[in-house]
């Protein structure tokens, strides 16, 4: 099924995708993630469907797109929420025909990809507003997970931390391996407004400028030890 992942940035929502991918049954073909906010229309279009060579202006060989690059797999469109009008016709013709077209092409292709499609932004308000497709919100929206906040899962966030201190530990190879209790208090204090993602570079900072192989409090971002 079509899976709609929601939650604020920061949350973990393309390591959840990778999860819903991990465990199903298409977990041995592509995992492929692409951010439909940062790539304009004309180049979104490209990079979804692929294009014909000479189908424009520098399109010199022939180029798969993502959804034929993840055939059996799964394909994340993180940032959803950010897709033009006119690319959303495009998506809502191909969730519902399960086909493509390259750009230049007159010849539609079949594919057969499960798509997640990840968004920070409230949907049914931009749909209120004209933003978005009602008929697309309800083609994605088959299965919703929704990741809360780590404010709202305060429980989360020192189990969090010590795995991620154990990775970045391992990546930049510290022998750094746990808080003090008052550098673990504090952390709970403090409602990480970048979610996970704010909290992960909080503690690569302190890795990195920490001189013991213990986090303490003063290892700890300004705004962090201000909570």
């Amino acid at each position: 099924s079509t899976v709609l992942v929601t939650g604020e940035s920061g949350t973990g929502k393309e390591l959840i995708s990778q999860l819903v991918h991990e465990s199903s049954a298409r977990a041995a073909h592509p995992f492929i993630a692409v951010n439909c906010g940062a790539i304009s229309e004309s180049l979104l279009e490209s990079e979804l469907f692929g294009h014909k060579r000479g189908a424009f202006t520098g399109a010199v060989q022939e180029r798969v797109g993502l959804f034929e690059a993840a055939n059996g797999g799964t394909l994340l469109l993180d940032e959803i929420g950010d897709v033009s009008p006119g690319m959303q016709v495009k998506l809502l013709r191909v969730l519902q025909e399960r086909e493509i077209r390259r750009v230049g092409e007159n010849r539609s292709r079949p594919v057969n990809v499960r798509v997640i499609a990840a968004t920070n932004r409230e949907l049914t308000d931009d749909i209120a507003e004209g933003r978005f497709r009602m008929d697309l919100y309800y083609r994605l929206n088959v299965v919703q997970v929704h990741v809360p906040a780590l404010r709202d899962r305060r429980e989360d966030i020192l189990p969090l931390a010590r795995v991620l201190l154990m990775n970045i530990a391992k990546r930049m190879k510290r022998p750094v391996t746990g808080f003090t209790p008052r550098a673990a208090d504090q952390m709970l204090r403090y409602a990480w407004p970048g979610n996970v993602r704010e909290m992960e570079n909080a503690l690569e900072r302190a890795i990195a400028l920490g001189r013991r192989n213990i986090i303490g409090y003063d290892d700890l971002p300004e705004e962090v030890r201000q909570a």
